[in-house]
């Protein structure tokens, strides 16, 4: 790590690093004199983590850290609501395992009388997790065997902090006078980047690494810990036998199949939209933009607009569940309103990040079938409220009556930047993660809170299956099936029985006889490769070919 002012701390993984944050929050120190290196506490008792973790709940004298003679509690308002159970996991005990609301947690600046950590907030976005996902997908035998040991030392670290509690993990890990790089360096061995905090130079910035190294350590010991009879395929199997409550969880990987990249991987949206003037691409989806010009989003809304009549087998497969009578909810954070598509009823289904499906002015409210404004969307065209039609002609007439750019404007009902989301998530959420006896996430990376947080609020005992092309490591999945996600329930399905057949007019020739799907295990417990022989085949005898740009575009959004 450089140690000039014109550097930032970045994220490795380019999954989420301009997603969860649009303006940057780098810090201004107060002042410009050094600061004086962290001194860790001393640990009057050896014992005293060992009595934290088998009391269930912190000591009364929260962890302390020492600059220049004065200490920094370690134990927040935040942290103190939390308690370990016997494998070292920490569970919220004060606000019931519940998702209370859809903006980023912060983490209190509660000093309780000591030391405040300067002025500048804090909060889930200023720490970006290391995925070793792309790293390992690299043909350079470098960077994979890199990867493995950054993965091999994030999981060491971890368990340590998990099994040792916070005290004897910071005699453990830092040396007796630390400086920032030392406690930067042990943030990244946690597996995550900062990405919001001042240079190094001078130490200036210690106090904030203070803050954003709890905050690691939070989420560390949130972390579930797996099961440890839900481990093979033929658990996965079983359990879908007998469920009767599956809270599923979808994200844009669901229909890559249909030939439709998600937002992130898509640098055609991005170049498509860059003459538009924006600093962020972003800012095509932020409200208070479109309400100053909403000529902007429908400059570009043609190329997100859903396709019409088309879904994926594993859209069929929510469907499934549903007719069976073992979907408890669907949490798409898509808005293509494929699901509605598939047959999947609005009453089994949240939208967390609303849909197409509906259009509803901004002004007045009214509301239209979201096909009714398609052919303007198409021309490119701002589509009007024929409510307000007459009364924005008036005064667009008179000359001394201001009209705002986004009066009587339809806008579709996809949640922006600056929308709260939809009151269904908040109205079925709590309940439902009482409810569910088996939680699988299907294509989705969970970086977004408050959908990233549902696999952390539930009961411990629920089993969690991942269904995802690449593995998500910041997630303690029971069961892991990677590979494409149609290829996955359809294994699934056919292991099943013939009742459990995808009606999809892919289904057939995604299983052949029988042979087409292979399960491959690896060395880690729990995580299995599902390879589609026939597609291995038919890639391996085609020439290296160019991928052309899309002409369609289904975004996942993200929220603050």
């Amino acid at each position: 790590m450089g140690s000039s002012h014109d550097r930032d701390v970045v994220l490795i993984d380019s999954d989420s690093d301009s997603e969860l944050q649009h303006v940057s929050k780098r810090h201004k120190p107060d002042s410009d004199a050094p600061m004086a290196p962290f001194r860790k506490p001393f640990m009057q008792d050896s014992d005293s983590d060992r009595q934290e973790s088998e009391s269930g709940r912190p000591l009364s004298e929260p962890p302390t850290l020492a600059v220049e003679g004065e200490v920094s509690g370690f134990g927040d308002s935040e942290s103190e609501s939390e308690s370990e159970d016997e494998a070292g996991n920490a569970q919220s005990v004060g606000d019931d395992q519940s998702i209370t609301n859809g903006q980023n947690h912060q983490v209190s600046d509660g000093h309780h009388g000591l030391l405040p950590l300067t002025n500048s907030s804090v909060d889930s976005s200023d720490l970006d997790e290391i995925a070793g996902g792309d790293i390992a997908n690299s043909a350079n035998e470098d960077d994979k065997a890199s990867s493995v040991a950054m993965q091999r030392t994030i999981y060491e670290t971890r368990k340590y902090l998990k099994t040792r509690g916070i005290m004897a993990f910071l005699q453990e890990y830092l040396p007796a006078t630390a400086l920032s790089e030392n406690i930067l360096e042990l943030i990244v061995k946690l597996g995550f980047v900062p990405r919001n905090i001042p240079p190094l130079a001078q130490g200036e910035n210690l106090l904030q690494l203070i803050k954003l190294l709890h905050l690691a350590m939070k989420r560390v010991r949130q972390l579930r810990a797996r099961l440890d009879d839900f481990y093979t395929v033929d658990h996965v199997l079983d359990k879908l036998r007998s469920a009767k409550k599956i809270l599923v969880i979808t994200g844009a990987g669901i229909s890559t199949s249909l030939g439709i990249p998600d937002f992130r991987s898509s640098k055609g949206f991005y170049s498509r939209i860059s003459n538009l003037g924006l600093s962020d691409p972003q800012e095509v989806f932020d409200l208070d933009i479109f309400h100053t010009d909403p000529s902007i989003f429908y400059s570009i809304a043609y190329l997100i607009l859903p396709p019409d009549n088309v879904y994926a087998p594993l859209h069929k497969f929510i469907k499934l569940l549903q007719d069976k009578g073992k979907l408890l909810r669907n949490y798409t954070q898509n808005i293509d309103n494929l699901e509605a598509n598939a047959g999947i009823e609005y009453t089994k289904m949240i939208q967390c990040h609303g849909s197409f499906a509906f259009a509803t002015c901004v002004t007045c409210g009214y509301q239209v079938k979201g096909e009714e404004i398609y052919p303007q969307m198409r021309n490119k065209e701002i589509p009007y409220c024929p409510k307000c039609a007459a009364q924005r002609k008036r005064m667009m007439n008179k000359d001394d009556t201001y009209v705002e750019e986004s009066y009587g404007v339809m806008k579709p009902n996809i949640t922006f930047f600056g929308e709260a989301l939809p009151s269904l998530f908040h109205d079925n959420i709590n309940h439902d993660l009482r409810e569910t006896d088996l939680i699988i996430s299907i294509g989705t990376s969970l970086k977004v809170a408050p959908v990233a947080e549902i696999v952390d609020k539930v009961p411990l005992d629920v089993p969690q299956v991942l269904i995802n092309k690449d593995p998500i490591h910041h997630c303690n999945f029971d069961v892991s099936l990677l590979g494409y996600c149609d290829d996955v329930v359809s294994y699934l399905c056919d292991r099943l029985g013939a009742d459990w057949d995808i009606d999809h007019s892919d289904y057939k020739k995604l299983v052949g006889d029988g042979s087409n799907l292979e399960l491959e295990t690896t060395k880690e417990k729990g995580v299995y490769n599902i390879r589609n022989l026939e597609r291995e085949a038919e890639l391996a005898s085609m020439p290296p070919a160019v991928l052309e740009e899309p002409d369609l575009i289904v975004l996942e959004p993200t929220l603050n």
